[in-house]
């Protein structure tokens, strides 16, 4: 019970910091970036610290940058099917998905997963 009100705690504080933060930037569709990945993913970063110790809390940011990078290329996948192939929706983000794996388990096995 006690790691839940302390995540609960962390998260708030970071969120608030991210929001304070996003509040400060121009133009404020750039507020949706800072408001909930940054800030959860600190907050797990630091529980793993404390509960598991900075070699697997290493090993979790590292996936973290791969699975951000899958991201960046779904992202692109989704807006080239969408504006230049003229694809639906869902279609579009269907065959994106496919991307985002394909790059997030690449990454995995050429980088090496988490070995924690």
């Amino acid at each position: 019970m006690t790691e839940y009100v302390v995540r609960f705690i962390a998260g708030g504080v970071i969120v608030t910091a991210f929001a304070i933060l996003a509040d400060m930037l121009r133009p404020k569709s750039f507020a949706g970036l800072f408001g909930a990945a940054p800030s959860v993913a600190l907050a797990t970063l630091s529980m793993a610290v404390v509960q598991h110790g900075p070699q697997y809390a290493a090993a979790e940011s590292q996936t973290m940058i791969y699975g951000a990078a899958a991201l960046a290329c779904y992202s692109v996948a989704v807006c080239h099917l969408l504006m230049r192939f003229r694809f639906a929706a869902l279609p579009a983000t269907m065959i994106a998905f496919v991307v985002w794996l394909a790059v997030a388990f690449g990454l995995l096995a050429g980088f090496g997963g988490a070995a924690a």
